[in-house]
């Protein structure tokens, strides 16, 4: 409506009414705005796999109506499960569709956990809206299919072990797929870090002194990129400890000189190589250290006499200090 003292103040001029309608600074008297609908706006994400023996739907619940306002008081969650026909009618598939009661629902994600036995060997389709507190129904939300089978069975006995490779895992399960997780830090997620096709694997990317934990799933290929998956199995930690030495360095060879004997060998190919010792014996005594030597895998004597019988032998040596066993002993003596 016009204000009072509008209207009043232009009547005191002597403005005609249709003056007085063109005039500025005085409202405009327009139609009246229709009611909102308030109809809730329509799940968007529904996402759905088989774990175990159970079906988990999971959504975000709409903050906003379809006009774009946000959503007053609680919604009803209408979430239904079952077969569809052919040609698939989603008024058909609701009407037999079964309801899924209240499910976890925080802020505004939701998920359910239902029971597969009754739909093991069928594909269903799962469909969700929700409900204003006015009574309104959003519309169904993206429809998902899920192949049903027998629960994968869970990886049992799972074991980790240390070794010169990495932390091996072996574990129980029947099947042809299981994916491997792995957390490093504490109150970190797991997160996938291997699919593998038989019960063991090798994780390369661990570090010596720090503490992983692993869990197991088998998976169960349904095509399509859909997948069924097991409960995961129970958590096992390890703590590696580097305790393995390098390999024993290989092809030593001897090259006598008038002042010195060279010695060369094929350089060890382990990432974590800190270097090499020398050891030598002279006229048959005992084998004695004469030197470290870094990664590159030569070494001059030249603490020799002329005419003296000398055997040399190399090891390795890693960055945790493990000494590899020596290599076969080589002969060489001065003119």
């Amino acid at each position: 409506m016009f204000p009072k003292s509008c209207i009043l103040a232009k009547i005191a001029t002597g403005l005609s009414v249709a003056a007085l309608l063109m005039s500025s600074g005085c409202g405009y008297i327009g139609d009246p705005l229709p009611p909102l609908a308030n109809i809730p706006g329509r799940v968007e994400d529904l996402s759905v796999l088989q774990r175990g023996g159970r079906i988990v739907a999971q959504f975000t619940l709409p903050r906003l109506t379809t006009e774009g306002v946000v959503i007053k008081g609680p919604l009803k969650v209408d979430l239904r499960i079952g077969p569809g026909g052919s040609p698939f009618q989603i008024d058909e598939w609701a009407a037999t569709a079964k309801q899924i009661p209240e499910g976890q629902i925080e802020i505004s994600k939701a998920r359910y956990e239902i029971p597969a036995a009754e739909w093991t060997g069928k594909e269903v389709i799962l469909g969700v809206r929700t409900v204003g507190t006015n009574g309104k129904e959003s519309d169904w939300s993206n429809l998902v299919t899920v192949p049903v089978v027998a629960a994968p069975e869970r990886p049992g006995d799972v074991r980790a072990e240390a070794t010169a490779q990495g932390v091996h895992l072996t574990w129980r399960a029947q099947g042809n797929d299981f994916r491997v997780y792995r957390r490093s830090a504490p109150g970190e997620r797991f997160a996938a870090v291997a699919d593998v096709p038989q019960p063991d694997w090798t994780d390369a990317n661990t570090e010596s002194g720090k503490t992983y934990n692993y869990q197991v799933q088998t998976i169960v290929k349904l095509g399509d990129n859909r997948e069924a998956e097991s409960d995961p199995s129970a958590v096992v930690s390890v703590t590696p400890r580097d305790t393995f030495p390098p390999a024993i360095p290989s092809h030593l060879r001897a090259a006598p000189s008038i002042h010195s004997v060279e010695l060369t060998w094929d350089r060890n190919l382990e990432p974590d190589l800190a270097g090499y010792r020398v050891y030598r014996s002279v006229a048959g005594g005992p084998f004695q250290k004469i030197g470290d030597v870094n990664e590159v895998p030569t070494y001059s004597d030249r603490d020799v006499q002329p005419g003296k019988t000398y055997r040399y032998t190399v090891s390795a040596v890693d960055q945790s200090g493990n000494e590899s066993p020596q290599s076969s002993p080589v002969e060489t003596a001065l003119p």
